[in-house]
C-alpha cells in the first residue's frame, strides 16, 4: 500500500478550486477542481473514484499534480490530443479551391485534396473543417449581424 495523499487548503485555494469547479467552461478541469475538493474532505481516494467514474489512479495522479504545481496542473496541457490532418493556416486556399471547383461533388474534392496535399482524410474530416472554417468566418467582426447564422437555443 502506497502513501496516502492528503491535501490541506487554504481559503485563497479552496476559493480557486470553487471558482473553478463553478465557473469554468472545460468540463474536466471541473471535474478535477472537484477530485481536490473533496480529497480536502479527507475522503479515499476510491471513494472519490466512484463518486466521479475515475480509477484510483486517476484520482491520485491528478492530486499528486495538484500538489506539484497547484490549481494550474489542473488544466489539460498543450499538444494532447491527435493533430489537426487539415490545418487551416496551411491547408485553407488548397481547400477552398478545391471546393470551388467541385461545388456539388465533396467526394471528388476530396480525392483532389488527397492528391494535392499528400494526405488521406475521409470525407467526414473534410466536412467537419470547412464547418470549422465557416463558423470562424462567420463570427468574424467583418460579417453584418443579418448574414450570420441563427443559433438554435434548445428551447422550444
Amino acid at each position: 500500500m502506497g502513501r496516502t495523499i492528503k491535501i490541506k487548503l487554504n481559503d485563497k485555494q479552496r476559493q480557486e478550486l470553487e471558482n473553478g469547479y463553478r465557473n469554468s467552461e472545460n468540463h474536466i478541469f471541473r471535474v478535477r477542481c472537484q477530485m481536490v475538493l473533496l480529497k480536502a474532505e479527507n475522503r479515499k481516494s476510491s471513494e472519490i473514484g466512484q463518486i466521479l467514474d475515475f480509477c484510483e489512479q486517476a484520482v491520485n495522479g491528478w492530486l499528486w499534480r495538484y500538489l506539484e504545481t497547484g490549481i494550474d496542473g489542473l488544466l489539460t496541457k498543450p499538444g494532447q490530443g491527435r493533430i489537426p490532418i487539415l490545418k487551416v493556416s496551411e491547408d485553407a486556399t488548397a481547400v477552398r479551391l478545391s471546393i470551388q471547383e467541385h461545388r456539388q461533388r465533396i467526394s471528388a474534392a476530396q480525392a483532389e485534396l488527397e492528391e494535392t496535399l499528400g494526405r488521406k482524410f475521409s470525407s467526414k474530416t473534410l466536412r467537419r473543417f470547412l464547418k470549422n472554417c465557416a463558423l470562424d468566418i462567420y463570427e468574424s467582426e467583418n460579417v453584418p449581424e443579418n448574414r450570420k447564422p441563427k443559433r438554435s437555443t434548445g428551447i422550444k
